[in-house]
């Protein structure tokens, strides 16, 4: 998979988080991801086209990192993952990809989002859009992980 189509979602996942809800997170060390089991409690999916490429994003949140992202961006929240913090997500993703979309598009890749696509629960699955290989990043908090896949054709 391009790095140069992954690192704009990166930086674009650290930014927002940094300047919307005041937290960093820290990259670890991305892997092949075999399985469609969630690593957190509550995933945005999204899917993109583009004459180049068709592929998915996935944004996954441990619920205690969910939660404290909305207190963080609002002030206040909820002490369990419900209906204000699936919609957080699937706001963050969206947020995320038109950041990652701005700077693909200065590179000449230009694509067509989707609407995201919430799933919650423990165990729950992501299933990409690709037949692609799935790359998975860790990204490390304070308050919790997330996780973000990329999956590309």
């Amino acid at each position: 998979m391009n790095v140069e189509f992954i690192n704009p979602f990166l930086s674009s996942m650290l930014n927002v988080m940094s300047t919307m809800a005041q937290m960093e997170l820290t990259p670890e060390k991305p892997q092949l991801k075999k399985e469609q089991v969630a690593k957190g409690d509550v995933s945005g999916l999204i899917g993109m086209v583009s004459e180049q490429a068709k592929g998915s994003l996935s944004i996954t949140f441990e619920a205690s990192l969910a939660i404290a992202t909305m207190k963080k961006m609002v002030g206040e929240g909820p002490d369990e993952v419900n209906d204000e913090i699936t919609d957080l997500v699937g706001e963050i993703t969206n947020m995320v990809t038109g950041g990652a979309k701005r700077q693909l598009s200065e590179k000449g890749f230009e694509f067509d989002m989707a609407t995201p696509m919430v799933v919650s629960g423990p165990g729950h699955s992501i299933q990409h859009k690709a037949e692609g290989p799935v790359v998975i990043i860790p990204l490390r908090s304070a308050e919790g992980k997330a996780f973000i896949e990329f999956s590309f054709d």
